[in-house]
């Protein structure tokens, strides 16, 4: 499991295809609004990384779009078919 260091957290990646995580890239986009979340969704869709912020189910700020049990409907409906995409989890201290 790969550990990454970003937005002041530390971070597993835990799920990748394609190798399409970039952690130059990651940085250039990750901004402060991403440091609440649980996890941190990357998806290479029409030529472009996009991050989506997503909460373990069980947290109470969860809402049915955010939580990650919607992942695979998200990435079935909102990215491009067989785009490359990773998630990295937030390590708990």
């Amino acid at each position: 499991m790969k550990k990454i260091t970003l937005l002041e957290n530390e971070y597993n990646l835990i799920k990748e295809n394609d190798g399409a995580f970039d952690l130059e890239e990651v940085i250039s986009l990750a901004t402060d609004y991403f440091k609440p979340y649980d996890y941190i969704f990357g998806d290479y869709s029409y030529g472009k990384l996009r991050l989506k912020g997503f909460y373990n189910d069980s947290n109470k700020k969860s809402t049915s779009v955010n939580k990650l049990s919607y992942l695979d409907e998200y990435l079935k409906d909102y990215c491009s078919y067989g785009c490359k995409y990773f998630l990295i989890e937030k390590v708990k201290k």
